[in-house]
């Protein structure tokens, strides 16, 4: 069995925290498999909202690894506003990994190490020590993790035509970590372009979404931020991708569904490794334009019409049922009824 101090934001046991990954790879998987079956996104969106969640997944597993055997430091987990890893996690790991040539040279040899763990199990009969199996856990680290595929705090996505039927020519993505309330986000922007070149305005478009739309705000104000810092270009469809919270019995937030969750499995109506991952989708589409500013300073710029704000629920079938019998005026609140996702054996 595992105790879960829920006053604290750190994993301080290694139980906890095999336990912790295990099952928050597990629902990531299945969350990304019921988003394409009930086709939440377009073909387009979809292949980078993979990209995405893999460079998530990834991180996650370097993480795993690099904390596995370490007897000084213990991720921490945010407990009160995602259920995931805290935002300096991800920044730790790729600062970390920096470094990782200055690493690798205090560490040993393979051979050398491969060596004292055989001499240690088969002459000595006696199990390997914790501070060997970090020292492995070590060289795995430092020699198979890539800093360029560890999820960021912003990670920019290409421009590229948009897919026929969109609502504007050129479509591009890109995601962050929300450092407020640790929760990555996936966006994708749909513009027209009036210059002559789009590869020439490619980097400044970029630039304006790192500083304008990287952190969770409304969107009708990302959307006009972008609008009005490049005006070469016409933002027609903004559409965001909210990713948690993930109810878990790590959790501590004041959720309703996340009560429910750790109200039954203290009862012992649910396993412990019971979860619901929570998805929104915010959109925002252009409906005309007007004019702003004086005869030598015009800019047109998109009349945004309303937010469209979608919640989602992913959970096996037994959690389903007890939001439904515990939470029923949450589950009226969503765009669908939740979609069935399975258990964690």
């Amino acid at each position: 069995m595992i105790v879960t101090p829920l006053d604290s934001a750190i994993l301080d046991s290694k139980e906890q925290y095999v336990f912790y990954h295990k099952m928050l790879d597990f629902a990531l998987k299945e969350l990304i498999s019921s988003v394409k079956k009930h086709e939440l996104c377009t073909q387009q969106e979809l292949i980078f909202f993979n990209q995405y969640c893999d460079l998530l997944s990834y991180s996650i597993e370097a993480m795993r690894v690099k904390y596995m055997y370490d007897q000084e430091d213990n991720m921490k987990v945010d407990l009160t506003k995602s259920g995931l890893p805290n935002y300096l996690e991800f920044r730790y790991l790729f600062n970390d990994l920096s470094l990782k040539g200055n690493y690798l040279n205090k560490l040993k040899d393979v051979s050398e190490l491969q060596e004292e763990f055989l001499t240690q199990l088969l002459h000595k009969k006696q199990p390997i020590k914790k501070d060997k199996l970090f020292e492995a856990a070590s060289i795995v680290y430092y020699t198979s993790v890539e800093q360029k595929f560890i999820f960021n705090r912003f990670v920019q996505g290409k421009i590229i035509d948009a897919p026929e039927g969109s609502a504007a020519s050129y479509m591009t993505s890109w995601s962050f970590y929300d450092v407020s309330n640790n929760r990555p986000y996936v966006c994708f922007m749909y513009f027209d372009y009036e210059g002559k070149s789009i590869e020439s305005y490619k980097q400044e478009i970029y630039e304006v979404l790192k500083s304008t739309a990287d952190r969770d705000m409304d969107l009708d104000i990302m959307a006009y931020g972008i609008d009005r810092k490049l005006p070469d270009i016409q933002p027609k469809h903004i559409k965001r991708i909210d990713l948690g919270p993930f109810h878990n019995v790590f959790a501590k937030d004041g959720d309703e569904v996340t009560h429910v969750i750790l109200e039954n499995i203290a009862n012992k109506n649910i396993p412990l490794e019971s979860y619901a991952v929570a998805l929104s989708i915010d959109e925002v589409i252009s409906g005309s334009q007007f004019t702003e500013g004086g005869y030598f300073s015009k800019q047109t710029l998109q009349k945004w019409k309303t937010v469209q704000h979608k919640k989602y629920v992913f959970a096996p079938h037994r959690i389903i049922q007890l939001l439904y019998s515990k939470t029923p005026e949450i589950m009226g609140t969503l765009e669908k009824p939740p979609f069935e996702v399975s258990s964690l054996q």
